[in-house]
């Protein structure tokens, strides 16, 4: 493992890789970007180096010998853990949809252009607000049918004020939606404004989410929140004010 590979600099940053050529590469590249960048060969180097630091984002390869990436992601604390941008050769969809499900912010193809890498770190970190250490920020809800939509704590309550648990994914999905109430949004709309728009589009992804939004968010009697608009779309269909 080896560690900063520059000083005092606003975002620290790891590169977990069980190649130490792209390790050092990527690192180095990052580092003169503005970034503290460490790097880790394998999820237990991964964890000494969290252990000792905080982390704004990691970026994870997927194919390593022993614990692999989807294993080392699946451990992460999705809600209070690090950003995490997936990085493999694998290029197949059904891969990185498993990802982005399991709660990854992004997916990138080896080999990577690392200017590209780079605008993706950037994407995320803005989307993510860089997760500051401290400090709490004002909270916000945003409120729908009996609904209660916190933006900052990432929580979404139901209208008998039970917690609904929501992956990183859905939430970006329902804030996606609920910021744009009664406004017809497309698949590729809506996957800019949840993933960002230097991800790739899978319009797949974005089903999948939208169903298992729609089940979290149903009531029997109640009317659907979410609106499929034939070979359009989507519409969040209540109406939305802010606290």
């Amino acid at each position: 493992m080896q560690l900063a590979y520059a000083l005092d600099l606003e975002t620290r940053l790891l590169i977990v890789d069980d190649d130490p050529g792209i390790r050092e590469l990527t690192a180095g590249f990052l580092s003169q970007h503005g970034h503290v960048v460490d790097t880790a060969a394998g999820g237990a180097e991964m964890r000494e180096a969290m252990a000792a630091h905080d982390y704004a984002l990691i970026v994870l390869d997927l194919m390593m010998p022993g614990e692999d990436g989807l294993t080392i992601l699946r451990s992460l604390d999705r809600e209070t853990g690090p950003a995490v941008i997936l990085h493999s050769v694998i290029g197949e969809d059904v891969d990185r949809i498993v990802g982005l499900e399991m709660g990854a912010d992004d997916y990138i193809a080896k080999p990577a252009n690392p200017r590209e890498l780079l605008a993706r770190i950037r994407s995320v970190l803005r989307r993510s607000g860089d997760r500051p250490a401290s400090g709490a920020p004002e909270r916000s809800f945003l409120r729908f049918a009996g609904w209660r939509l916190d933006s900052v704590a990432r929580q979404l309550y139901d209208p008998d004020n039970v917690i609904i648990n929501l992956s990183d994914g859905e939430f970006r999905l329902l804030l996606a939606l609920v910021e744009r109430p009664r406004r017809v949004l497309t698949r590729d709309m809506l996957l800019d404004l949840s993933r960002g728009p230097m991800s790739e589009h899978f319009d797949r992804a974005i089903d999948v989410q939208m169903s298992r939004l729609r089940k979290k968010l149903a009531r029997p009697g109640r009317e659907e929140l979410i609106r499929t608009i034939r070979n359009e779309g989507y519409m969040f269909v209540a109406e939305v004010t802010a606290k």
